[in-house]
C-alpha cells in the first residue's frame, strides 16, 4: 500500500534525507544534496542535485519532484526558482532542539508516518533526558561543569549555533558564548578577536569545521592560547560536522553522544 503524501522528494540538505531513511521512506527520495554522508548508502543510491547555496535547477526539474525539502533562508533563492517553476517547496528553518523535533514530526506526518515519527522522537527525547540526568547527577556530586568553546569555523572564529549550545548544556557543559548561540546566522556568531575566547578561559575546545579537518595543533599554536585551560590540559576535540551541525537526527543522537562523552570524561577527571 502506498502511503499518502509526496512520492518524489528532493532533499536539499542531509537531515531530511537521513530522517526519511530512518522512517523507511527512502524510496520517495529522487534527489539529494552532494554534501550528504548520512546514511552512507544514500550517496550511491540517489542522484546528487545540489550543494548548499546552489542547486542544479534543470536537473531537479527533470526528476519531476512533487516536493522539495530545503533548509533556512540561505536556500531562499533555490526555493524561489523552484516555486516559479511550479514545484511545491517546504523550507524549514530549525535552529533549536525543539525546532528540530518539530521539523522531524512535520516531515513524518507529510509522508504518512506520524505515529512512527512520534515513536522515534520519543526515543530520542528519552535519550536526551538520560544524558541530562547523568549530567545533573555529577553536578549533585559536586562535579564542576566545564566551560566549553564550540568552534564552527576557525578563520574567522565562529561559535556554535543554538542547537549545539543547547545539547552541550544537556551534556553538562556551559557554552562560553551563550549570547552568540541565539544568533541564527554564522556571520552574527563571528568572534573577530581571538583574545575574547582566551579571556573566557574554556576548559574544553570542540572544533567542527564544516568541510575541513579540525587541527588541534593549530589551535594550541594560536598566539596567546598557551595558558587557555583547554590547551594546557590537551582538551581539544573534534566532532564531525555531519554528526553535529546537521539540524536533524544526527545531532540528536550521535552528536550529543559525543558531546556527552567529552564533557563527562572531563568532569570525572577535573571536576
Amino acid at each position: 500500500m502506498t502511503l499518502p503524501g509526496p512520492q518524489r522528494i528532493v532533499c536539499l540538505t542531509e537531515e531530511t534525507t537521513e530522517w526519511l531513511y530512518l522512517l523507511g521512506q527512502e524510496q520517495r527520495i529522487v534527489g539529494i544534496s552532494g554534501y550528504t554522508v548520512r546514511p552512507r548508502r544514500a550517496r550511491a543510491e540517489k542522484p546528487k542535485v545540489s550543494a548548499f547555496l546552489n542547486a542544479k535547477i534543470d536537473k531537479i526539474l527533470a526528476l519531476q519532484p512533487d516536493c522539495v525539502f530545503g533548509f533556512s533562508d540561505l536556500q531562499a533563492d533555490i526555493a524561489a526558482a523552484l516555486i516559479r517553476a511550479g514545484v511545491p517547496v517546504t523550507v524549514f528553518n530549525q535552529r533549536s532542539v525543539e525546532q528540530i523535533f518539530d521539523m522531524l514530526f512535520q516531515v513524518a506526518a507529510m509522508v504518512g508516518c506520524a505515529d512512527q515519527g512520534l515513536a522515534r522522537i520519543a526515543a530520542m527525547r528519552e535519550r536526551l533526558a538520560a544524558i541530562r540526568a547523568e549530567a545533573d547527577a555529577l553536578t549533585a556530586a559536586g562535579k564542576r561543569r566545564p566551560r566549553v568553546f564550540f568552534e564552527e569555523w576557525d578563520e574567522p572564529h565562529i561559535s556554535g549555533i543554538r542547537w549545539v549550545s543547547e545539547l552541550l548544556g544537556m551534556a553538562g557543559g556551559d557554552d562560553v558564548f551563550p549570547e552568540l548561540a541565539v544568533q541564527p546566522l554564522g556571520k552574527d556568531r563571528i568572534i573577530a578577536d581571538g583574545a575574547q575566547i582566551v579571556a573566557r578561559a574554556p576548559d574544553i575546545v570542540i572544533g567542527s569545521w564544516c568541510g575541513k579537518k579540525f587541527r588541534p595543533e593549530n589551535v594550541a599554536a594560536r598566539p596567546g592560547w598557551a595558558a587557555v585551560p583547554a590547551v594546557r590540559d590537551s582538551q581539544l576535540f573534534e566532532i564531525k560536522s555531519a554528526d553535529i551541525l546537521q539540524p536533524g537526527p544526527a545531532a540528536l543522537t550521535d552528536g550529543v553522544a559525543q558531546l556527552h562523552h567529552i564533557v563527562q570524561a572531563w568532569r570525572l577527571a577535573h571536576g
